[in-house]
């Protein structure tokens, strides 16, 4: 599995339709990829996404895209990993590729001593207060899957405030740097996750 850095403070448009145009070009020879980047500031609906759940209109740009899932906020301090595998080859159950990828944050949190959890009923991983800590959305297309995870490593949360993060009213968000003084840096919790999912995946 090939793992790639794109970079920091990208737009998210252009990285999509990379993702879009990879997949579908893939054949079954191609080798899966992991694309680790860090986006500008961005909210991104999901398909069954309802304009309700942004709260507040601002100067952050709402962009429409093809993953599941609701509303969610990407921006400067978050490492976001875009899983870009051949989902038949493995012959797995979504639920199960999900599960392997929420491993992966939990045991990346694990190695800096933060407790965290999956929660059956929605998708993400979720620290011992309850709050969220990394929000996932997948797209499967002919038998391949693209976009991926989001852990929030050290950011400003405030725009979690203009919606109700992945369709859920209330719901608190957190990071890393709650927990941990200093901080561990974004290319070292980037390349940590991008290890732990590469022996998951």
């Amino acid at each position: 599995m090939k793992i790639k850095y794109l970079g920091r403070n990208l737009d998210y448009l252009p990285v999509f339709k990379k993702m879009q145009d990879f997949t579908d070009n893939r054949t079954p020879n191609t080798e899966d990829e992991l694309w680790v980047v860090e986006h500008a500031p961005v909210f991104t609906q999901g398909k069954a996404g309802k304009s309700e759940h942004l709260l507040h209109a601002s100067d952050i740009p709402v962009i429409e895209t093809d993953r599941g899932g609701q509303i969610t906020y990407h921006g400067l301090g978050q490492v976001v990993v875009y899983v870009l595998i051949d989902f038949k080859r493995r012959q797995i159950s979504v639920r199960e590729l999900v599960s392997r990828i929420e491993n992966a944050v939990i045991a990346t949190l694990s190695d800096y001593q933060i407790q965290s959890a999956a929660d059956p009923k929605r998708p993400g991983v979720y620290t011992e207060n309850g709050k969220k800590i990394a929000s996932l959305g997948l797209r499967i297309k002919n038998g391949a899957t693209y976009h991926g995870v989001a852990l929030n490593v050290a950011m400003d949360l405030s725009p979690f405030s203009q919606i109700n993060p992945c369709g859920y009213a209330g719901l608190e968000i957190t990071q890393i740097a709650d927990f941990i003084t200093p901080c561990p840096t974004w290319q070292e919790v980037a390349e940590k996750l991008a290890q732990k999912l590469t022996e998951r995946l």
